[in-house]
């Protein structure tokens, strides 16, 4: 598996930025993955009361879509591994100092997090923090 794991090498290594746009997530009962293309997912996760997609407010508010909170996400671009131990603790913890909810995704290079939107420069902040 490549990537680093060392979880002092990671911190320091963060370098958290935001994604362009804002994102909703929306649930979509008895739908498959592969489904709902047009409303352009950036991640899917099949639970067993339907498909969870993380998508652009935008689309959403096109297709008329219910969602509760929008978010901002952030980009670590840290080379993490996927079988690292203690990131997603260590920033998680720090984001709930300064009371801010966290809801990460990992993709095979990079690890992602999405705040809701009005917390999303004090998130950045706060992640900043760990950088030693």
């Amino acid at each position: 598996m490549t990537g680093e794991k060392n979880l002092e090498k990671l911190l320091a290594s963060l370098s958290p930025t935001l994604m362009d746009g804002e994102y909703v997530f929306c649930t979509f009962d008895n739908a498959r993955y592969g489904e709902r293309s047009e409303l352009e997912p950036i991640a899917a996760f099949t639970e067993t009361e339907g498909l969870t997609l993380v998508i652009p407010k935008s689309k959403a508010d096109e297709h008329r879509l219910n969602y509760q909170v929008v978010f901002r996400g952030i980009t670590l671009n840290a080379d993490s591994s996927l079988d690292a131990v203690g990131l997603t603790a260590a920033l998680s913890s720090k984001l709930a100092e300064h009371g801010i909810s966290a809801n990460m995704i990992a993709g095979y290079f990079r690890d992602h997090i999405f705040v809701q939107k009005e917390h999303a420069e004090k998130a950045i902040a706060a992640l900043n923090e760990l950088v030693r």
